[in-house]
């Protein structure tokens, strides 16, 4: 898993209602961060969260590397959703179904619960991870492309926010009424409904997370078909974007999930669509098959040559291939078409760095820099950028910079130890030196609390 996958550590609470001891047992969390992927997911529960009444940030969207089909909201208004729903979700139209029933279950107040659950956690400093939202998610080094979060805790989600037949009825109204706004079809929510109704004949263990935690009765369904009978869109056919969207997620995530052979028969040479050249080329990348991928992804370049996901595919190819100044190029290129996202510009930078030029370590500081003013808890990043300062002497900024990393590692006493070195080389009262203040202030505080 080299290729697409980045370990970062992740501390994960058990947000159950109800927690037993054999649901405690060992499993691990881990989460998957790619730009393509969660920028699709947001383009597709954008007009969702409108017609809740949602503001688009204030909903947080977590994917979790697991091969079974799941979703769920925990610790607030956060959607965790398997890859395992998101690579055999059947179309768009299923998918965006269950984004809309669990914004219902947000924007019900299903939550208000968690309280109780919080009570039954094991260890109460854990709980504050959840409830932090993405700064757990971002800790961690996470390389070029995209990266994974590892658990490191043991967690039992079985009955992860099981919710009661009252609230899965409330939150399949609310996510219809969502729909109907936004002028989409319920059918793919009740394909997947049907689905779920598939998986009930099955034992327990067999059965997925999804079917436990929203068990899909009859009630549901039939209310679905009613509702789809007399609805004014329930024929309108999903939009070509949205569709676009989640094909390429799909082939994606089951390029890099499964094994690379699997990819190749599923997505034969006879197809010659972007999805299935898509899934090829990360499959012959994985074998590794460098010139096929490469080939593919030229190929798709080619026809889509503003695509700024291609263009990162094509970075990380070469970047993980030892080919560091042609990966240059193909970043550069992707932030030119992106420059927003935080992972992007992270990337960009770290392969600066890579290459030891002290003529662009400037350009990597900035793209450092650009990145953690969106995503500022990501201890990794805080420490490339403390490289970067120190090649270029700047102590008092690369030791304020690896202190802030230190902190967010929770590692105390490096973290007071490099503050106290930058204020010793930055202006006294300076926004960097006041700022390793603050962090002497908080380290400090982590140890009154332990």
């Amino acid at each position: 898993m080299n290729f697409f996958i980045k370990l970062i550590v992740f501390l994960f609470i058990q947000g159950s209602l109800q927690l037993t001891c054999q649901e405690a047992q060992a499993r691990k969390l881990s989460f998957i961060r790619d730009a393509e992927t969660e920028s699709g997911i947001r383009a597709l529960i954008t007009p969702l969260l409108q017609s809740a009444g949602l503001e688009n940030d204030s909903v947080n969207i977590y994917i979790v590397n697991d091969p079974t089909l799941n979703a769920f909201v925990a610790g607030g208004p956060n959607i965790f959703l398997h890859t395992g729903l998101l690579a055999t979700s059947g179309s768009a139209s299923q998918l965006i179904g269950v984004l809309a029933h669990e914004i219902g279950h947000i924007s019900g107040g299903h939550l208000s619960k968690l309280a109780a659950a919080q009570k039954l956690a094991s260890n109460e400093a854990l709980i504050g991870t959840i409830l932090g939202g993405a700064a757990s998610i971002l800790l961690g080094n996470p390389s070029a492309g995209s990266a994974i979060v590892r658990g490191g805790q043991h967690v039992g989600i079985r009955n992860l926010l099981r919710f009661s037949r009252n609230q899965e009825l409330s939150a399949d109204r609310a996510a219809i009424r969502y729909l109907d706004a936004t002028k989409q079809s319920a059918q793919g929510m009740l394909n997947f409904m049907e689905l779920l109704q598939n998986q009930e004949l099955l034992s327990v263990d067999n059965q997925d997370p999804y079917v436990r935690t929203h068990p899909p009765n009859q009630q549901r369904v039939n209310f679905l078909q009613n509702y789809i009978k007399n609805s004014h869109y329930s024929n309108v056919p999903s939009n070509k974007h949205f569709r676009e969207i989640h094909g390429r997620i799909r082939a994606k995530i089951r390029a890099f999930m499964q094994p690379p052979h699997q990819t190749l028969r599923e997505f034969p040479v006879s197809d010659g669509s972007v999805n299935a050249r898509y899934a090829r080329a990360i499959a012959n990348h994985r074998i590794p098959d460098q010139k096929a991928a490469l080939s593919l992804i030229d190929g798709l370049l080619a026809e889509l040559p503003n695509n700024p996901y291609f263009h990162e595919l094509k970075g990380q190819i070469l970047f993980e291939n030892g080919h560091a100044k042609k990966a240059l190029l193909s970043y550069e290129k992707a932030v030119e078409l992106l420059p927003s996202n935080a992972l992007f510009r992270a990337d960009l930078g770290r392969v600066q760095l890579e290459l030891n030029d002290l003529k662009i370590l400037p350009r990597a500081i900035t793209n450092f820099q650009i990145s953690l003013e969106k995503e500022p808890q990501r201890p990794f990043i805080w420490k490339q950028l403390g490289i970067s300062f120190g090649r270029l002497n700047m102590i008092g900024k690369s030791s304020r910079a690896l202190a802030e990393s230190a902190l967010l590692k929770g590692l105390r006493k490096d973290a007071i130890r490099l503050a106290k070195k930058a204020k010793k080389y930055l202006p006294k009262h300076s926004p960097g030196w006041i700022r390793a203040e603050d962090i002497i202030i908080a380290a400090q505080n982590i140890k009154r609390k332990r």
